[in-house]
């Protein structure tokens, strides 16, 4: 921490690591690799954290050198607001804009939602993720998690049908909501959105891969269908109105809570029903997002659940509740 009346700003890569595996259509990973920025002024440190992506070519190192980068932005006064043209959404903008929020709100004496005049985020039931697997594994792993009221059932193309069947016997009063991360085909499409209607189903989740999702449009949906890679800020929605029922927002797909908020408002507008989603991540990645929750028909913040640890000062967690920040980890 420092004294300093100029701003000063600081940048790490940090590695949590996650409680078994997590995997995805895309793969596994043991670790979560966050990036953390700081920006520190007249004794006071706002911090935010972020999730490179590789799904959008962002790795830590870029990330990281793209957030030390805005040192003299920052150092010169670099507000929220120009943030916002100065940086593309992602990543490395994340981190800064909710780094900058949070000492805003330290620096007025307010909570962020106060400052940034939004509703107070009250406790939500967050969706707890089942990792892609066999329909028997994923079975397993769902009949362990079945008291919970709220579960996003990762799948990944081929077999499909059995396993969403496999999990729904083994949570029968769970609401599930189905994330194929892109691992769909038009060929398999209408095939798969009826097993996961047939297994009561709420919502799915990117079936097709964002650019190649025209037949979203052309068929009788059974369900609801949320866009998450094909949708990353305002800029984004419009062209989606046809293929999707719901968007995830994401704060390293916006660039920071600030055009996340901006993008609730206008995602409500245009009729989407909104989730709102994390990386596996810290409850720093899980804070800002939560003034977000208002506005969501979707919570899904468990990123911390599946860590091995957190980081002190971490959101509550009560089974499936999670509550707001309190301000000694964020805003």
């Amino acid at each position: 921490m420092t004294s300093s009346k100029v701003p000063a700003l600081a940048a790490r890569i940090e590695r949590f690591p996650i409680a078994g595996s997590f995997t995805i259509s895309r793969g596994a990973k043991t670790e979560a690799v966050t990036v953390v920025a700081e920006v520190s002024q007249n004794g006071l440190t706002g911090r935010g954290e972020c999730v490179p992506y590789p799904r959008y070519g962002e790795t830590p190192a870029a990330t990281l050198a793209a957030i030390q980068a805005m040192e003299a932005a920052v150092a010169s006064g670099l507000t929220r607001q120009a943030l916002q043209a100065a940086m593309p959404p992602g990543a490395a903008r994340n981190a800064l804009d909710c780094a900058l929020i949070d000492l805003e709100a330290k620096a007025a004496g307010l909570r962020a939602w106060n400052l940034l005049d939004r509703p107070m985020p009250g406790e939500r039931t967050t969706a707890y993720t089942i990792s892609l697997g066999t329909p028997d594994a994923m079975a397993a792993a769902t009949a362990k998690a079945a008291h919970r009221p709220l579960l996003k059932i990762k799948l990944g193309g081929d077999g499909d049908g059995q396993r969403i069947a496999a999990v729904r016997k083994a949570a029968p009063e769970s609401e599930l909501i189905v994330d194929a991360n892109e691992a769909w085909t038009e060929a398999n499409l209408e095939q798969n959105l009826a097993a996961c209607a047939a297994a009561g189903v709420t919502l799915v989740e990117q079936p097709l891969p964002a650019g190649k999702d025209d037949a979203l449009a052309r068929i009788k949906r059974p369900l609801a269908v949320c866009a998450d890679e094909s949708v990353h800020d305002r800029g984004s929605l419009a062209p989606l109105r046809d293929r999707y029922d719901a968007v995830n927002i994401k704060l390293d797909k916006t660039g920071g809570l600030t055009e996340a908020l901006a993008m609730a408002d206008a995602a409500q507008a245009l009729g989407f029903e909104i989730m709102i989603g994390c990386m596996v991540a810290t409850s720093l990645s899980m804070a800002p997002a939560m003034l977000v929750t208002p506005q969501a028909r979707f919570v899904d913040l468990d990123g911390p659940l599946l860590l091995a640890r957190d980081r002190d000062h971490g959101l509550r967690y009560d089974e499936s509740l999670v509550y707001p920040p309190d301000a000694s980890l964020w805003g």
